[in-house]
């Protein structure tokens, strides 16, 4: 692999990168379940990366679909949100799992 070339304006986004995981770090100390901070941002992140796609649905009907309630939007919206969810669930080219974020276990 060739040697980075740090130009003036890779080492200012590199230290900005550094600063931000810096601030994450410092924040998931202070969080009470990181779990459920993980859960939710996942959900939300989804709903908002479907919306521009042009579903219909909240994050609320995306957690009533997975604790079995019936949401307010059409069924197709809500499952396309949680086949997202379940994308980043999903094992990466070695098997390995990525990431779990489900509540259920197993």
């Amino acid at each position: 692999m060739p040697p980075i070339e740090w130009s003036s304006e890779l080492r200012e986004k590199f230290d900005q990168a550094l600063l931000a995981l810096g601030r994450l770090d410092s924040v998931s100390v202070l969080l009470p379940d990181t779990s459920l901070f993980l859960y939710m941002y996942v959900r939300k992140e989804a709903v908002l990366s479907s919306m521009i796609e042009g579903t219909q649905s909240s994050l609320s009907d995306l957690l009533m679909f997975e604790f079995e309630h019936q949401p307010a939007v059409p069924l197709n919206d809500v499952q396309e949100v949680s086949n997202y969810v379940a994308a980043l669930n999903h094992a990466d080219h070695t098997g390995n799992v990525i990431m779990n974020f489900s509540t259920k276990s197993g």
